[in-house]
């Protein structure tokens, strides 16, 4: 009986050692320094390669600059496929990297500030199986890119780091661990972690950065006699002024129909045509709905099948047909597009260098997906409502937009974005002043109503700020083109639709307040660009502006 007892705990010890064998045979660690500093992270201000690092090259303190260079070099003692190994070892390598990779978290005077699981796109998968060290540039002067330097950015923009890391001195910590999800989250020991002395020079900012900028005469608006917190509008300038908010070109705030405040930034002024990328789809959902109580469409429950003859473009399927305006709309058509997924055939980056974007659109498959079901963002679905548009209203979609929506709120210095067949491009890139996308959205706020004159239907209002996708819990909601957002001020929820474009471009209409504010600017394809401005609208313009004053 011993010995079967003894023959079964030698297989146990058997089989664990086997599991936590290595996949793959990583790196031999051969360098003094990797060897001292193995599961450390260390500090340079340059670049150094491997063979040639000394141990004088590391850093103890730096005095933060942005324009300076920081890279941080990370010593392990076996290779990321390894570590991943040991939390599943049933994984082949090439399917542990398509689960798993790098966790890294950042602390500020030991408070944890960001964790992050590094996308598992990030880095080679040839080193990720062999290397035993590496380097990640996370400041660059020459701005060079890597994924280390968005990640950066969106600790230190986009997650509150720009806040820890405030004027004085501080010690950041960089801790790193492998994760893998599969079914749940697997997240292991820690690999290598460091920290270093951080001293935040302070910056300067001048009165006139800081001031409450005054509204000029002749803005088209009333202007607002209500009382504002000043101080918190001098703290936003002033965090604008030290780049903590960065790349915003203007803030205008309408509150009861009168304009409470008018800013610009960064070289912008009233009369500067902001451009808001996306900002632009909500106005195909405006033009729609004029177009249709105008009676140039019987409803947005219309197909496609009567628009185009479907049969003529490749991968036809009765399916095609049955995808209506309305989906289109909300962006849950059933084409086989989604701009957040690089390997979609419908990806908005796959339509702009060819042709003709209309027959891009008409040329995709579909998906199993009903129409009205399923939500992406599909910006080519937003081309083929221009198109629609195009085709049915008097004189073409240009002139109808002067004439039904610009003229009667005033707009008259505005630019299209065109597609290749010079037709106005629905999908984004409509610019304006900010005071004139103010106008946009007061008449959503007013149910369509601008100047006493009727511009659209109270009815189609409503249906555009309708959430269709309610059980859908990765976002917060979304109507006809429009975005559903609630902005949390304290215990206070306050809900808004609003047009939302790349940048960090904003039209925000509130739902139960009577506000409406336009943020532009220029932050594109950077990670912090919308998380800045939620802060800027959450943190300082509701609580200055939202009083009962």
């Amino acid at each position: 009986m011993k010995s079967i007892l003894l023959f079964v705990l030698l297989l146990s010890f058997g089989l664990s050692s086997g599991q936590s064998k290595n996949s793959i045979a990583p790196d031999t660690i051969i360098h003094p320094l990797h060897k001292k500093y193995i599961n450390k992270i260390v500090f340079l201000d340059k670049t150094v390669s491997p063979d040639q690092i000394k141990e004088s090259d590391f850093l103890k303190t730096i005095v933060f600059q942005e324009d300076k260079d920081l890279d941080i070099r990370i010593f392990m003692d076996n290779s990321l496929v390894n570590y991943l190994h040991q939390l599943d070892s049933s994984l082949s390598p090439d399917e542990l990297l398509k689960k798993g990779n790098y966790q890294f978290s950042f602390y500020v005077d030991e408070k944890l500030i960001y964790t992050e699981n590094l996308n598992t796109g990030a880095g080679i998968s040839e080193d990720k199986k062999k290397k035993t060290t590496f380097r990640i540039p996370l400041l660059s002067s020459k701005n060079e890119d890597s994924w280390g330097k968005y990640m950066w950015m969106r600790f230190y923009l986009g997650n509150g780091g720009i806040d820890a890391l405030e004027e004085g001195n501080h010690v950041l910590k960089i801790e790193v661990k492998p994760y893998l999800k599969t079914s749940s989250l697997k997240v292991g020991n820690t690999i290598a972690a460091g920290e270093i002395h951080v001293t935040v020079p302070h910056k300067n900012s001048s009165e006139q950065q800081i001031a409450i900028q005054k509204i000029q005469p002749n803005s088209g608006w009333k202007v607002s006699d209500e009382k504002l917190d000043q101080e918190k509008i001098r703290l936003l300038n002033t965090k604008i002024a030290e780049n903590r908010f960065r790349d915003i070109t203007s803030i205008v705030v309408i509150k009861n129909e009168k304009l409470l405040l008018e800013e610009y930034f960064s070289q912008s002024g009233r009369d500067s045509l902001q451009d808001t990328r996306s900002v632009g789809k909500s106005f195909a959902s405006a033009l729609m709905g004029i177009a249709i109580n105008d009676g140039y469409f019987k409803s947005e429950n219309q197909m496609l099948k009567e628009f185009y003859d479907l049969k003529q473009f490749k991968n036809y399927s009765p399916r095609k047909d049955s995808i209506t305006i309305k989906s289109l709309l909300t962006m849950s058509s059933g084409f086989d597009g989604n701009d957040a997924d690089e390997s979609s055939p419908g990806n908005e980056e796959n339509m702009y260098p060819t042709e003709n974007w209309v027959k891009f659109a008409l040329d995709l498959p579909t998906t199993q997906n009903k129409p009205g079901k399923t939500w992406n963002y599909f910006t080519s679905g937003v081309v083929l409502t221009g198109d629609i548009l195009d085709k049915k209203v008097p004189k073409g979609l240009e002139n109808y937009a002067e004439k039904k929506l610009f003229q009667p709120l005033g707009i008259t210095n505005y630019k299209w974005q065109f597609t290749p067949q010079q037709k106005p491009s629905l999908a984004g890139g409509l610019r304006m002043r900010a005071l004139d996308f103010a106008k946009f959205g007061q008449l959503y706020k007013n149910n369509g109503i601008w100047n006493g004159k009727n511009i659209i239907d109270k009815n189609w209002i409503k249906k555009s700020f309708t959430n269709y996708f309610p059980n859908d819990h990765d976002f917060e909601g979304y109507g006809y083109l429009f975005w559903r957002k609630i902005y949390k001020v304290g215990t206070q929820n306050f809900e808004a639709y609003q047009s939302s474009g790349n940048g960090g471009n904003k039209i925000i209409i509130f739902t139960e307040i009577p506000i409406v504010i336009v943020i532009t600017a220029k932050a594109y394809n950077r990670p912090y660009a919308h998380i800045q401005v939620e802060k800027i609208v959450q943190e300082y313009l509701l609580p200055a502006i939202n009083n009962k004053q």
